[in-house]
């Protein structure tokens, strides 16, 4: 408000002014005449600076808006702009991920594959080493006279049938000994 004021009083001056100096100089010497001049050419100066102030205001005002609906613009923007970034990296990360598995799967079945047909020759060579130590150790120990496993089964039911009729003969044994160790019925006519 005190500029409004300010500069209504500085353009009433120039008008009061310009008028008066028009009438008075043709009565004004030479040094007043360039003194009124100069003052007059102080006093514009004065109304630009006056002028340029406000009109800077409403300027840098609007500048503010311009940048702040900018900056708004350029937010909103961006932030689609983003969204549309995490979109596309979410599809390009599925689309990775997808071709992994897939090249993965096809690595695993051959591995699993392989590792089937190493395992089976594997278990191949064990039963021929098995069968060859078996030989190997059957043969040494039939140098040094140790009986096979064959060999004490036949023992063993020997042994058993043995068992068995020792059983029998001792059973015979006692039957025999216990008939003939019966005292003789009394009453039989010795008296």
């Amino acid at each position: 408000m005190a500029k409004k004021t300010a500069k209504k009083k500085v353009a009433k001056k120039k008008v009061t002014k310009k008028t008066a100096t028009r009438k008075t100089a043709a009565r004004k010497t030479a040094t007043t005449q360039a003194q009124d001049y100069a003052h007059e050419i102080w006093l514009a100066g004065l109304g630009a600076f006056a002028l340029a102030q406000d009109e800077g205001g409403k300027i840098f005002k609007q500048g503010q808006k311009t940048i702040d609906e900018t900056s708004r613009k350029v937010l909103g923007e961006s932030t689609k702009l983003f969204d549309r970034l995490v979109k596309e990296g979410s599809k390009l990360e599925n689309k990775g991920r997808k071709s992994v598995t897939d090249t993965v799967s096809g690595v695993r079945g051959d591995v699993e594959s392989r590792v089937g047909k190493v395992r089976e020759s594997a278990q191949t060579n064990w039963d021929k080493l098995e069968k060859v130590f078996e030989q190997r150790v059957a043969r040494a120990l039939s140098r040094l006279g140790v009986p096979t496993s064959e060999e004490i089964s036949k023992l063993s039911d020997r042994v058993a049938e043995l068992n068995k009729r020792v059983r029998e003969l001792s059973e015979q044994q006692k039957q025999s000994a216990s008939a003939t160790a019966k005292p003789a019925p009394k009453g039989s006519g010795n008296s």
